[in-house]
């Protein structure tokens, strides 16, 4: 059993609204049944959350690679707090995988 908790929390937690849209974006996208729709995905296959999930992935780097081909830094902070947020990176230390 893990020991980490609540690994994956959001970089930004403004970006929820968004994300919940883009994920609603990939299910229709994807066809997936309807039952997601309730905002509870607990009926679904793991193998459906599965698809929608890479489908995101597959559509955040597809934007990604648009933005690279227009000139654009993908990695350039944004703000003073996507700054901050990269600098705590650093301040953790080096990454020690669990034993």
């Amino acid at each position: 059993m893990s020991t980490r908790n609540n690994s994956n929390q959001l970089v930004n937690p403004m970006a929820r609204q968004a994300l919940d849209k883009f994920k609603m974006e990939a299910a229709q996208e994807l066809n997936i049944r309807d039952e997601y729709k309730s905002g509870y995905w607990g009926n679904l296959t793991s193998r459906e959350c599965g698809a929608v999930g890479g489908q995101m992935v597959k559509k955040m780097i597809e934007h990604a690679q648009n933005q690279m081909a227009n000139g654009t830094n993908v990695n350039a902070p944004t703000s003073s707090q996507d700054a901050q947020n990269i600098n705590l990176g650093n301040k953790v230390g080096d990454f020690k995988p669990q034993q």
